[in-house]
């Protein structure tokens, strides 16, 4: 079983296996055509719906889908998820992160934040670019920028500590 929660608002519960889909208990008839790009083609209760995966974020469990030209963010909770909430041990990867260290080695071509700036969870922290592409680095947390550790035009080493938090 899953939990669904669509646009932050309406909530579903559905349970599939290769024979049957159930929302909220129940069962319905849908088909759907599996196309190239991330999009499917829906058929359900006689209507068309066309469908696009925009993108997902595997570590939220969030996916962002086109259904006939309008957006809706989709979050998933499974069995073990809700298992995890239900134990009271579902903010655990929520934990305090204290420093960004650059993923790989390359050239800080621009940095975003000041020292004792706020930043939310998703902010662009800086630019880093690697192997001729440009990255950009996101915060995973909440928090107050305390040292910013490099700064435009610095080289730097994968592991290399770039910022520190409060």
């Amino acid at each position: 079983m899953y939990k669904v929660k669509v646009n932050d608002k309406y909530n579903f519960e559905i349970e599939a296996d290769h024979k049957e889909l159930k929302v909220n208990g129940e069962a319905l008839q849908i088909d759907v055509a599996v196309l190239p790009g991330g999009h499917r083609h829906v058929l359900y209760q006689g209507k068309s719906y066309n469908v696009e995966i925009v993108s997902q974020d595997k570590a939220e469990k969030t996916t962002e889908i086109k259904v006939n030209g309008r957006m809706y963010t989709v979050a998933v909770e499974d069995q073990f998820d809700l298992l995890l909430k239900q134990l009271g041990m579902d903010n655990l990867s929520s934990q305090k992160v204290l420093e960004i260290k650059a993923p790989m080695p390359g050239l800080v071509l621009k940095v975003l934040v000041e020292e004792g700036q706020e930043v939310k969870k998703g902010d662009n922290l800086l630019v880093l670019e690697a192997m001729k592409m440009e990255n950009i680095i996101k915060s995973s947390t909440d928090g107050v920028v305390k040292k910013v550790q490099v700064a435009q035009g610095d080289k730097v080493e994968k592991n290399a500590v770039l910022l520190r938090f409060n």
